[in-house]
This record gives C-alpha cells, structure tokens and sequence, in this order.
C-alpha cells in the first residue's frame, strides 16, 4: 500500500480527489460500472442489464471513460466497453467492504 503521508508528489490535490470521486456519485453510472465488473459489454447489453436508454448509457460511458475508469475497443461493428484496470475493481470492491462492515455481510 503506499503511503501517500510520506511521499507528497503521488498524491493529488483536494480537488483533483473530489473530482474523482464525484464520478463515483451518480447511480447510473455506479449501476454502469457494476455490469461491468463481471465482463466487457457494448452499448446495447449495458443498456440491457442497468435499464436505462442508449443515449443516457452513451453519456454516462463518455463521463466514465473521461475519468479513465472504463475503456472501450472495437469488436468488429460495436465498441465494447469494459472496466479501465483493476484498480477500478479495487475501489468498488473497498467501497462495499467499507458499507458492509457494521451489517455482518462481509
């Protein structure tokens, strides 16, 4: 784990931290990053499994992807999105541990 305490030039300012995490404020896109935890999806399948239409996915996705949280590559005519690298997973994992700590479901 780093200390971010003893070496200053690795962490980001107050305002870069709160950006990032604001991503993280939207149901939307946290129900978005959800669905593609378990594997890469297009548009069509996101829409499928959060329930929402293709254009509020498309904009959600392009937040996402701006914050470098998920990635996109061509699979012949569709783009196919999956999350950016494990520390995605890391966080999201962190942030249920930390909901579930007092709940018994950890």
């Amino acid at each position: 784990m780093i200390n971010l305490s003893s070496d200053k030039s690795l962490t980001p300012d107050a305002w870069e931290l709160a950006h990032f995490f604001k991503v993280f404020s939207d149901e939307r896109r946290l129900k978005i990053l959800l669905a593609l935890l378990d594997k890469s999806l297009c548009v069509s399948h996101i829409c499928e499994a959060v329930g929402m239409e293709q254009s509020a996915v498309s904009h959600n996705l392009a937040i996402l992807k701006r914050a470098n949280l998920v990635k996109c590559a061509r699979s012949e005519k569709k783009m196919v999105y999956s999350i950016a690298d494990e520390h995605v997973r890391l966080i999201l994992d962190m942030a249920v541990i930390h909901l579930c700590e007092n709940c018994g479901e950890v």
